[in-house]
């Protein structure tokens, strides 16, 4: 089975043209989109709905930093482990501690402002670390590159934590 790079036909590193994803993606789903299937036989329609789902799949990975870092960790070969291996550098833990004492003063006082400030350090480390990541990726340092990964998989849920309190908060 071709994996996602390979479908769209480039290549497979973290580094990619953005734009030559999103054409390759069009035309994948121009060939394959369910409608120019209406009239065909069910196990056509069927086909064409698979791969039009692979497409959606694979494009949603490959779209996304965080997901497409894991992809390429998992294609080479390297197992995340996200649910056995939670360990991390002493600085990332003390930096995350800090965090969630600041994220829950923050939504206790409903302070936005600190909310932001947060939420701006938390973008900063983020883009610092997927291009850490990348460049590992791209060095094919898989096992490196994973517990940059894993690490950003917390900073993805915090982010995540932060947007539903400002949602919780403005409603």
């Amino acid at each position: 089975m071709q994996n996602h790079f390979d479908l769209f036909h480039l290549p497979q590193r973290f580094a990619l043209d953005m734009t030559a994803l999103d054409n390759a993606y069009h035309e994948v789903q121009n060939q394959v989109h369910p409608d120019k299937f209406i009239n065909a036989p069910e196990a056509e329609r069927r086909v064409a709905m698979q791969w039009a789902t692979r497409a959606n799949e694979a494009y949603q990975t490959l779209k996304s930093p965080f997901k497409r870092a894991a992809y390429l960790c998992e294609l080479n070969g390297v197992d995340l482990q996200t649910e056995s291996n939670t360990a991390m550098p002493r600085d990332f833990l003390m930096q995350q501690m800090e965090w969630r004492e600041a994220l829950e003063d923050a939504k206790a006082a409903k302070d936005v402002a600190e909310l932001n400030k947060l939420d701006s350090a938390l973008r900063a480390l983020r883009k610092t670390e997927i291009a850490q990541i990348g460049k590992m990726l791209d060095a094919h340092d898989f096992t490196q590159a994973a517990q940059g990964v894993r690490q950003l998989m917390f900073l993805e849920k915090f982010s995540e934590e932060i947007a539903h309190i400002f949602e919780t908060i403005e409603s």
